[in-house]
This record gives structure tokens, sequence and C-alpha cells, in this order.
């Protein structure tokens, strides 16, 4: 069983430090208890997961040289300091230089556990924010277009290396705002066509009555209002790439024009009888399924057929749970590029509150979320509380006893984990790294049900 995190204890009173070790361990913590500062220097490094307690007052290298020490290796290391009452100044000093808490002697180990288990958390979110990080700033061109580990993504990328210099006609699957002109536009850029014009065409926004006329282009006197000669789309985009969004909204009449086009790869302006050659290739994107709308005669069986060349299907973000975190945050890199904004600590509230989520928008909605996380505009989907927290009964409340707000987030932690394991016991415990008995006596303190039987 993996422990709840890990500790490195420093205090020269032998008899202190044994029964904080003991009663830490009882919490399920890994515990390396040194009685001296310098010891414990090597056991430190930027890969260290947990946090260093330490008390202030100690021969050789007391507390407040160790925390420098400690800052030095990393900066965002979490350091809590045990202090005497005559110390709290000291220690309040030590806050300002970058200590994470401190304790006032005399205190029961309960109260040490719960500022451990703190750090540990924002250990684990600083550790999986750099891997992030590192994981984008290392990211291959495509990786970095479609981010993310999880099965579908990875089988997504790999359609689109295969088939982006093929000049394959394509037909893009996946609901709204799960991305479909970026897997378009990666189809183009990544092919041979790059070089050519990639053009998209929004079928469900334009106007029937000039929707020819946007798609083939007109000699000047076709009809009232064409004064002159027009380029259409299909036209516009000769060597390189027509993109077809919302496909299924094109009107039937122009499917049968759109069919012949993409079949004789040729167009003819409206009002010319001259046949234009196309070097284009057709990408065609739709949240319906097509074969149903064609059997129900909303849309041309031979058309669907035509585009299914080669089908590439994108999975919603709630299929992938493992990536929002990692997508968050390279969203959140972009908008810090673009509005010049620091990036806010990401918290396990609202770890929590992303996990939990169903994003209906799918990456679409993320991206407008990170944009107000890192704007400072973000209140959570509850929409009530301060920024970047949600105000329910499932988060922290913004006052109040500590032992309420640690309650609040508990249960808010854990119900996202039991929504993201679909009930699951298991995946719980072992994502929140406790033991089994641990996490079923929480749910019954924190009131938590579960439809799993075992």
């Amino acid at each position: 069983m993996a422990p709840a995190g890990e500790v490195i204890l420093i205090d020269d009173d032998d008899d202190l430090r044994h029964a904080l070790a003991q009663g830490l361990e009882l919490d399920d913590y890994a515990v390396n208890a040194f009685a001296r500062a310098e010891d414990a220097l090597a056991r430190l490094d930027r890969n260290f997961a947990g946090v260093l307690v330490s008390d202030i007052r100690m021969p050789g290298l007391d507390g407040m040289a160790l925390l420098r020490r400690a800052l030095e290796i990393d900066p965002a290391l979490p350091v809590v300091l045990i202090t005497g009452h005559g110390d709290v100044t000291l220690a309040v000093e030590a806050m300002r230089e970058g200590a994470y808490d401190f304790i006032v002697k005399p205190f029961p180990v309960a109260n040490l556990s719960a500022v451990i288990k703190r750090g540990v958390e924002k250990r684990r979110l600083v550790l999986e924010n750099r891997a992030l990080r590192e994981r984008l700033d290392g990211a291959s061109d495509l990786e970095a277009r479609l981010v993310g580990r999880a099965p579908g993504i990875i089988r997504l990328r790999e359609e689109i290396a295969a088939i982006a210099s093929t000049g394959v006609d394509v037909l893009v699957l996946g609901e709204t705002g799960a991305g479909k002109e970026v897997v378009a536009r990666a189809l183009h850029d990544f092919g041979d066509r790059a070089k050519g014009n990639f053009v998209a065409l929004n079928c469900a926004a334009l106007p029937a009555e000039i929707f020819e006329s946007e798609l083939f282009g007109h000699e000047a006197g076709a009809f009232t209002g064409a004064q002159k000669q027009r380029i259409g789309k299909l036209e516009y985009a000769n060597g390189g790439t027509v993109f077809l969004d919302e496909i299924e909204s094109m009107p039937p009449d122009l499917q049968a024009k759109l069919l012949r086009a993409i079949e004789t790869r040729s167009i003819e302006r409206l009002g010319a009888n001259r046949s234009i050659a196309l070097d284009v290739r057709f990408i065609a994107a739709t949240k319906s399924d097509l074969a149903q709308a064609s059997m129900a005669g909303r849309f041309r069986a031979d058309l669907y057929y035509r585009l299914n060349v080669a089908t590439l299907t994108i999975p919603p973000l709630r299929d992938r749970r493992d990536d929002i975190a990692l997508l968050f945050f390279h969203l959140a890199r972009e908008a810090r590029a673009r509005y010049r904004r620091d990036i806010p600590e990401l918290t396990p509230e609202i770890e929590a509150d992303l996990l939990s989520h169903d994003w209906p928008g799918n990456v679409r909605e993320l991206r407008n979320v990170a944009d107000r996380f890192v704007l400072g505009l973000w209140r959570g989907f509850g929409g009530a509380g301060p920024a970047a927290t949600r105000e329910t009964s499932q988060q922290p409340p913004a006052n109040g006893p500590l032992a309420d707000r640690i309650a609040a987030f508990e249960r808010a932690t854990i119900e996202a984990e039991l929504k993201r394991s679909g009930g699951k016991l298991k995946p719980v415990y072992e994502a929140l790294q406790i033991s089994r008995k641990g996490l079923y006596d929480k749910m019954q303190r924190l009131g938590i049900e579960s439809s799993e039987n075992e």
C-alpha cells in the first residue's frame, strides 16, 4: 500500500522525534527521522515528493539555516518548522523567507499531520506541474497541437501522422468543441499541402442563398448583385485543403454539386461554362451520425460514402480525464502568453473541480476556463464564490474552523475521484494513496455513499 506521503523529520530531542515519527507513521506517512539537519540534507533533491519538518532550535545547523539550504535546493519545497512559544516571532520571519508553515509546541500529532497533509498535496501539484511543463516542452509539434496521453488521443495522432501526406479525403467525427478544426489543420500542416491555402467553411453559418456562390464562385452578371467575378472557396483552396465543418448542415441541392466536385476534382463558377480543375483535399467534419442521417434521407448516402474514405474520431474530454490536468496546464500557458499574466496557483480544490466536471463543451470549454483562470475571473462551476473557487457544499468554505475546511476539501476530492472511477473504490484509494480501510472510514465520516458493493 502506497504511503500517504513522505516526511523528513529533524529534531534533536530523541523522545519527541520518536513520538512524532510514530504518530505520523500511524497516519500512513513514510517518515525518515534525523537528529541532525546535516544528515537530512543529503536526502533532499528537487524530486523529493514530501514535506520537510524541522525544529528551529538545534545545535549545529539550526532550523532557519536548514530552511535556507533546503530552499536553495528547491524554492517550492514545503518546509514546516516546529517552534516553542518564545520563537513565534522567529517562525513568522521564517514564513516570510519561504517556510510553508510552523507549529507551536506543545501540539497534538494530529495537528502536525493536518499541516503535512496540505503540504504533501501542494508538493504533489508542484511536481505534477513540472512534469507537465517538461512533457509539453519536449513534445513534438503534433503532440503540442493535440495534447494528451489517453489511448484515444495517442491513436488519433498516429492516424494523422499516417495519412497527412496521402492526400486522401477525410471525415472527422467529434462532439462540439472537441477540436475538429485542430485535427483538420494538423492534417494540412503536417502533409504535403502545407504550403497551400487552408480554407475553412462552416456549413451551418452560411445562408442557403449565398452558399453556392461562396463555395463555387460566380462570374459577373451571374445573378442580381453579382457585379464582378468572385473566386469561390474551393478554387481559392487549389493546391491546399478545404475544411467543411458541420457538413450535415449543407443544403441537399448543394450536396449533389459538392459530390460532383469531389468526384471530378473540378468546378464551374456560377454563370460560366468553363470547367476549372481542382487540386484540393477535402476534409469534412460532423458531430452527427452521417450514416444514420443518410438512411433517414437527411444526407446524401453517396456523398457520405465518398467523404468516408478515412475517418478520424476525436474522443470527448470526459472520456480522457487523465488528460484534463495536462491539457488545462497547456491552455493556461497559452493564455499566459496572450494576456501576459502569471498563471495562478493550481490548488487541490481547483483540480478537484476540473476533474469532477462533465465538460459538455469539451476542449473549447476547457480553453475558456483556462483563459478565465489566468485572468483571475474564474469563479468555479458553482459561479458564486471567490475567484478560482467554488462555493458549494463540496468546496472548502472561505471561513470557519480548519477542521470544517479540511473535511469539505476531503469530501470534494473523494467525490471527484469516485465520479472519475465510475463509483469503483479501488481506483480511488489507489489514486489517493490511502488504505482501503482509510477510504471507507473517511467516506463514512463524511457521509459519502458509493454504489459499489464490495
